[in-house]
């Protein structure tokens, strides 16, 4: 059984290996819709309100007791500290009660553990370019617990880029999607747009590092010039024209990056991954290229409980265990989730920060 209260949504999952036997998601959408944002007191209430129901209808719906559950987790890192509270303390007092594993689990890892579910075959090495509203990252996955950060923004996430437009151009939240629906009914060559690079020190860019601020302020000017001339702004043209830049850009980097490091899989995750401009883009270019390229379906591509199961189940089998003393981190690397974990006997791992 697997705990997610890392933003807002408040998911419990039961998996077997790389199968779900329940999954509970209670979203917060309309909560935090009249903010235009998250509001992190907010989700931590909700979670406290909705975080038992949850846990009863996980356990019902899969028709699994409490003796029959190896073990429990929770997200640990990285997030929002109230919210992951939550839910680390709701986990820990179940391991307690029913004496049973507990795991903290990387958030960034359970996205890339989505791909497992909808892909059971797939097996590292691959690539992950993982895509949300607070990642942007082209991970190098190399075995269960060992990742290397290859790329990644260096200001907003695209996720974060898409919300930000949308408040711009009043389409409310949260923007990807609203912004999606609309790029589809409009010219994406309608304005040219800056794809944002990342300058090195010794000369020229970064190849897999992404930047999306820019784009961001010049989506702003773009509008303000547009307004001067008429007060209706052509939304969909920017809209498209905006999801177009992004998908060129992501793809440009994840395909580069696959094809420099010798992996011929790219694994998307994150709630972007639902875009379906850097679906076609993606999808296009690693069929140019002989990449094999895998979207979760739509259902796996937000938070969910389910991919933190699926990654705790790997750690489980492999002796993996995390103390009860685990903290909740806001910031945590990929690269150090083997931090989280003890061996059998209690050694092992380095304290990690919060513990």
């Amino acid at each position: 059984m697997a705990i997610e209260t890392s933003c807002d949504e408040t998911a419990v999952a039961i998996v077997k290996n790389r199968e779900i036997l329940s999954s509970i998601v209670s979203s917060q959408i309309a909560a935090h819709q009249v903010y235009g944002g998250v509001v992190p007191e907010v989700a931590s209430r909700q979670h406290v309100e909705l975080l038992n129901p949850a846990i009863a209808q996980a356990l019902t719906e899969s028709h699994i007791s409490w003796p029959e559950i190896d073990g429990i987790a929770a997200t640990c890192a990285p997030g929002l500290v109230g919210a992951l509270l939550v839910g680390l303390t709701a986990a820990k007092t179940l391991a307690i009660v029913h004496d049973k594993p507990f795991l903290g689990i990387h958030h960034l890892e359970g996205h890339i553990y989505a791909s497992y579910l909808s892909s059971p075959d797939l097996e590292p090495p691959f690539l992950c370019l993982l895509v949300s509203g607070g990642h942007t990252s082209l991970i190098y996955v190399k075995a269960c617990g060992h990742y290397e950060t290859l790329g990644q923004t260096r200001d907003d996430a695209a996720g974060e880029a898409f919300d930000k437009v949308a408040r711009l151009l009043h389409l409310g939240y949260p923007g990807g999607p609203i912004i999606d629906k609309l790029a589809q009914q409009g010219n994406p060559n309608a304005f040219p747009l800056p794809e944002g690079q990342v300058s090195l020190p010794e000369g020229g860019f970064h190849p897999y590092d992404s930047s999306f601020s820019g784009l961001k302020t010049a989506v702003l000017r773009l509008t303000q010039k547009l307004q001067e001339a008429s007060p209706e702004l052509p939304v969909v043209d920017l809209a498209a024209s905006f999801q177009e830049t992004v998908a060129k850009a992501l793809t440009k980097r994840a395909i580069a990056c696959a094809l420099n490091y010798g992996l011929s899989t790219i694994a998307v995750g994150g709630g972007v991954a639902a875009n379906s401009g850097l679906r076609q883009h993606l999808q296009a270019a690693g069929e140019k290229h002989n990449l094999r390229v895998l979207f979760p379906p739509l259902k796996f591509c937000t938070d969910k409980a389910a991919m933190i199961a699926c990654a705790a189940a790997d750690h489980l089998t492999r002796g993996h265990t995390s103390p009860r003393s685990l903290g909740a981190l806001s910031r945590m690397p990929i690269s150090d989730v083997m931090q989280l974990y003890q061996k059998k006997d209690g050694s092992g791992a380095a304290k990690c920060p919060g513990w």
